[in-house]
């Protein structure tokens, strides 16, 4: 991962985040306190949050739970590929763990990995080295020990639990809950390395994974790299759609969005059209990703789901649908349910 801000991550990772909480007994409002997040949202898959309110419920965890040792790394071990959609479920069926660790850090910024990963192998070994120097120094170990465990539970699931970790490595002097992270992993950290570091033998890495499917992978990669330029909120265009993604929704107008940047309704056009787009494009791209989640992820009856992607009646979605896919929401839903 990069120092880029602009990259936002699903709700389901701050879901996780509050889900652990509370079998410490930490309330919802706790962990929520200044994140501008809504418990409703919790629920809301589709909502996506900004880096600044994840760090936020981050470091309202760290307050929370102060004499939980290795808090961080036992954090790492809830996130499963179930966790990350589609990229989860790219890395369980790719080729072998060298090339799914591969893909996981092409997408990187799809999980909630805050630190820089990077691979290495030799004739003996394989491993994933994490880097986390541009993390905020006060959020530095714990995030460092969330993404190394988060990295290690991805491993026993892709690889089925049958491939040993062989090492693993961090820099730095031992802390206090060393012997926690080795009951929750099973694994001994090795401390005063020059890396931080996830190895394991080099055959292991390459061994033929039991759920590859190559055809899927194509297909779920194309999927992967849409979505992570739809999570870029760099450009203009990036910024009008984190607006109408946000508290301003798909009924704004041109001019409510232009009034949030600070600019003339004509200068956002322009800037838009600079960047090959428009915001009706924008809008229409939105409304035409949300319906197809709403659709195959939901039981929300067509008329709801009008207003929830801001027709103003059920007539207006369907026309638009049918432009869309040349079917009706209704026939849509029945093909994909089958």
């Amino acid at each position: 991962m990069s120092e880029d801000t602009s990259i936002r991550h699903p709700m389901a990772i701050g879901q996780v985040m509050v889900n652990f909480a509370a079998r410490y007994g930490v309330d919802v409002e706790t962990c929520l306190m200044g994140t501008g997040i809504r418990e409703a949202q919790l629920h809301e898959a589709d909502v996506l949050i900004e880096r600044q309110q994840e760090m936020r419920l981050i470091e309202n965890l760290i307050l929370a739970l102060p004499e939980v040792p290795a808090l961080g790394f036992e954090l790492g071990l809830q996130y499963n590929v179930s966790t990350f959609g589609i990229w989860g479920f790219l890395l369980r069926i790719s080729r072998t763990l060298h090339e799914a660790f591969e893909t996981a850090i092409r997408y990187l910024p799809l999980s909630t990995a805050y630190c820089r990963f990077v691979t290495w192998s030799d004739a003996e070994e394989f491993g994933v080295v994490a880097d986390p120097d541009a993390i905020p120094q006060h959020l530095r170990q714990f995030l460092l020990e969330r993404d190394t465990a988060t990295a290690i539970h991805l491993f026993n699931e892709i690889g089925l639990s049958g491939i040993p970790i062989k090492r693993i490595e961090y820099q730095g002097r031992a802390p206090d809950h060393a012997a926690r992270i080795e009951s929750l992993c099973g694994v001994a950290p090795r401390y005063g390395c020059p890396r931080n570091a996830i190895v394991l033998r080099r055959q292991d890495a390459e061994t033929l994974l039991p759920m590859y499917d190559p055809h899927l992978a194509r297909l779920l990669e194309d999927q992967c790299r849409a979505q992570l330029e739809r999570r870029q909120v760099a450009g203009v265009a990036g910024q009008v759609r984190q607006l109408i993604l946000g508290r301003l929704g798909l009924v704004a107008s041109i001019e409510a969005v232009a009034q949030q940047l600070a600019m003339a309704p004509r200068s956002l056009r322009r800037r838009l059209e600079e960047e090959k787009t428009s915001f009706r494009d924008l809008i229409d791209t939105e409304r035409r990703e949300l319906a197809v989640q709403l659709l195959t992820g939901t039981e929300m009856k067509l008329d709801e789901m009008a207003l929830q992607l801001g027709y103003s009646d059920t007539a207006s979605f369907t026309r638009a649908f049918r432009r869309w896919f040349d079917r009706a929401p209704g026939e849509y839903r029945k093909t994909r349910g089958r």
